[in-house]
């Protein structure tokens, strides 16, 4: 699916919404089904030039129905495909204008000549994510879960999938909006105290507090959710390290079950590193096979060991081998000790081979050693080292519990954490009330920015520039 543009994305009062737009809806390639997408008060009346129905019935009385026909090249004047149209009229549809979607073989040249004739007859190419775009325009959904729609497209497991399908349904904003409505609550009791002192109407600093506190609390807990939230939407990047000729590249290939790194007897194989994924149950993981970390002379492995030595410290978590069937080395001493506060499992490679490693003394030099004797050769243990990489590695996920995916949401919480925070240290040390007041109405711009109430352009060009076309 091609991508256009995103500086050329409509916003709110752009004349571009008023126009009808048409997309491919479905991934580009060959399969048995493809689906082209319309939206705007023309869908119906354009979809009707290069679709043909084989009984000839009015489309006005068929809403959401599906309606078998053939496609119409209306300049040659000839069929050249079967299909299916559906209409969804306006407001009970994805982007709550008329809607209309042509199922077609999923052939790219089919495809795109339906494109191209729904251009010819009036509409206009979609930009990437313009029929979300317009859904959270017109007040479908809100930015939250207008994200969500393009990170369940992108799931990279069936968990990501299954936080960001509760995010679509709203589980995320309900929670933003229950806080927005906290924060309202807090106000209105301030101020009506402010502008009518009179009244004497009563405040209980104590319950303000006790909400204020419960507010942190909750935010604090989707702030902590992004290192979960990152692993889900990224995934976790693992690098194998340790001193040259351990069987890093081998345990890469093994891993991966393909000959993608070389392997030969000889240290200093792998000057520069590689990167590949792969899936252990349902989380990702970036696996980097770099040199090894050891002192060297030759230029090119020097710089392959510095690019390495800033990958271990970057990554996620680290695989650090030691060669079983030779003697501890310095160097293994060395890039324990140096890794000793980095989450790393402790692998004892070639257990095929006689033993000859001192093991304890390694693993005392960690703190909380988790390790496993394997052969990367052989493949022995490989199968619990994935799972024990899984355990280790992949934080546990409560049902329930809502997950932030994205910076920006990260971002946003943090400065309103530090508002409330703020409001309540200065409650307590019984400040008048409009001057905590004032850190408590800096936080709702902020979650108008968070849920997109308060719409910001160059915010939504970068969400929605990130989809593809057709969504």
């Amino acid at each position: 699916m091609a991508m256009s543009d995103p500086k050329s994305l409509p916003q709110m009062s752009d004349p571009k919404l008023d126009e009808t737009i048409i997309a491919i809806s479905t991934p580009f390639g060959y399969g048995g089904l493809g689906i082209v997408r319309l939206s705007g008060k023309r869908s119906l009346a354009i979809a009707k030039k290069i679709f043909k129905p084989k009984k000839k019935k009015s489309f006005k009385i068929l809403p959401r129905a599906v309606v078998l026909g053939n496609i119409f090249n209306f300049e040659q004047k000839e069929l050249f495909d079967e299909g299916y149209l559906t209409f969804f009229p306006a407001p009970h549809s994805y982007t709550t204008e008329n809607m209309v979607e042509i199922s077609c073989h999923g052939s790219p040249v089919i495809l795109e000549e339906v494109v191209r004739l729904g251009i010819k007859a009036g509409a206009r190419l979609a930009h990437p994510g313009e029929f979300t775009l317009r859904a959270y325009l017109r007040g479908r959904i809100d930015i939250l879960q207008a994200e969500a729609v393009n990170d369940l497209i992108q799931a990279t497991s069936l968990q990501h999938a299954r936080v960001s399908f509760s995010q679509i349904q709203g589980k995320l904003s309900q929670k933003i909006s229950s806080l927005r409505s906290k924060i309202v609550h807090v106000l209105a009791q301030i101020e009506a105290s402010l502008e009518f002192p009179d009244e004497g109407l009563p405040i209980s600093s104590r319950q303000i507090a006790k909400t204020m506190d419960e507010m942190i609390y909750s935010i604090r807990r989707l702030i902590d959710s992004y290192d979960i939230g990152k692993i889900l939407a990224e995934g976790l990047s693992l690098a194998i390290t340790g001193r040259t000729n351990v069987g890093k590249s081998t345990l890469f290939n093994s891993l991966l079950e393909k000959e993608r790194a070389i392997v030969t007897p000889f240290p200093g194989t792998t000057r520069d590193y590689l990167e590949e994924r792969i899936k252990i149950r349902d989380s990702i993981f970036k696996l980097i096979d770099m040199a090894g970390l050891a002192r060297t002379a030759h230029p090119v492995e020097e710089e392959g060991v510095r690019r390495g030595e800033k990958i271990a410290s970057q990554a996620d978590g680290l695989l650090l081998i030691f060669d079983a069937s030779r003697k501890e080395t310095s160097e293994d001493v060395k890039l324990a000790i140096r890794f000793k506060n980095k989450k790393a499992l402790f692998l004892f490679n070639k257990i095929d081979l006689p033993r000859k490693i001192n093991k304890k003394k390694i693993l005392a030099l960690n703190r909380n050693p988790r390790y496993l004797e394997i052969s990367a050769l052989k493949g022995t243990n490989l199968d619990k080292l994935k799972e024990l990489i899984y355990e280790f590695f992949v934080p546990p996920l409560k049902n329930g519990e809502e997950i932030i995916l994205h910076l920006r949401q990260k971002l946003l919480l943090e400065e309103i954490h530090s508002f409330l925070t703020r409001a309540l240290e200065l409650l307590r040390l019984r400040y008048p009330e409009e001057i905590w007041a004032e850190e408590v109405r800096k936080i709702i711009p902020l979650i108008g920015q968070l849920t997109g109430e308060i719409k910001v352009d160059e915010i939504i060009e970068a969400i929605f520039s990130r989809f593809c076309v057709g969504k």
